[in-house]
């Protein structure tokens, strides 16, 4: 447990109080870290700090942060730093996107896409890596997609009604694993680490209603089933946490073997 073990540790978590976002937090949590939880909706975060608070002791904290805002960005990477005097991890969860087929999304929309999902993961690794060279330390976890390796199959999406992936949100996670190996092999000799994880079909708890699309996911998979929130706690430990202090530039797939057929 010693190499898991995150006691002392600051971590930044955007998107922390979201639907993956929550398991993710009660991971870095019951490891002991010092878990800041941030998003857009600050009371949201609060609550879960609270929440997480009273199971595993006084270690969480929620923040508001904007990853469309390179000011709201600094205050809340400030706000740690004053509190525990450094940023140990941070891990890039918040993201936001767009809905459409290809032929419907205009320039604005897809430059949206882009934005909610890898112009907010640079803006938050532009902000935080200068006070990691400081430290001389630090590991960055970003969250991508299994669709930044491989495209939605289109049968998938096909049923009682049609549903699809945008073209935009793929696209965004393909440039993260990108942005992932570059900041690794040029950091690395700094002692900081980034790596990435691509979570495959974990659909929210409304999309779950629709019984067929979660079989056809569910079918997709090796494991003949969807991901669930706390299938990612593990992946998360591992990289925030000594026990991967030599994996640096790597994507773990957390998608029950769909980018392995």
């Amino acid at each position: 447990m010693e190499l898991f073990d995150l006691t002392g540790k600051a971590v930044l978590i955007t998107g922390g109080a979201g639907y993956l976002g929550t398991a993710m937090s009660e991971a870095l949590a019951s490891f002991h870290a010092k878990v800041f939880i941030a998003s857009r909706d600050a009371g949201k975060c609060e609550r879960l700090a609270g929440e997480l608070n009273q199971k595993y002791g006084e270690l969480c904290k929620g923040l508001a942060i904007d990853i469309a805002s390179e000011k709201s960005i600094h205050l809340c990477i400030e706000r740690v730093i004053e509190a525990e005097g450094k940023i140990d991890v941070l891990v890039n969860n918040a993201a936001y996107s767009v809905a459409g087929y290809f032929e419907d999304l205009t320039g604005e929309l897809w430059s949206k896409a882009i934005d909610g999902t890898m112009n907010g993961v640079f803006r938050m690794c532009s902000a935080v890596i200068p006070k990691m060279l400081q430290q001389g330390s630090g590991s960055i976890i970003n969250i991508a997609s299994m669709y930044g390796l491989v495209s939605p199959d289109p049968k998938v999406y096909q049923g009682e009604v049609k549903f699809n992936n945008p073209a935009c949100y793929g696209a965004g996670k393909a440039a993260i694993l990108q942005l992932t190996k570059y900041l690794a092999g040029y950091y690395g000799q700094y002692g900081i680490r980034c790596n990435s994880i691509s979570p495959g079909p974990f659909p929210s708890k409304p999309v779950q209603e629709t019984g067929w699309f979660i079989e056809n996911l569910a079918e997709r998979t090796m494991l003949k089933r969807i991901g669930q929130p706390d299938d990612l706690a593990g992946t998360v430990g591992l990289l925030a946490s000594d026990a991967s202090k030599y994996i640096t530039g790597a994507n773990i797939c957390v998608d029950g073997g769909w980018t392995a057929w």
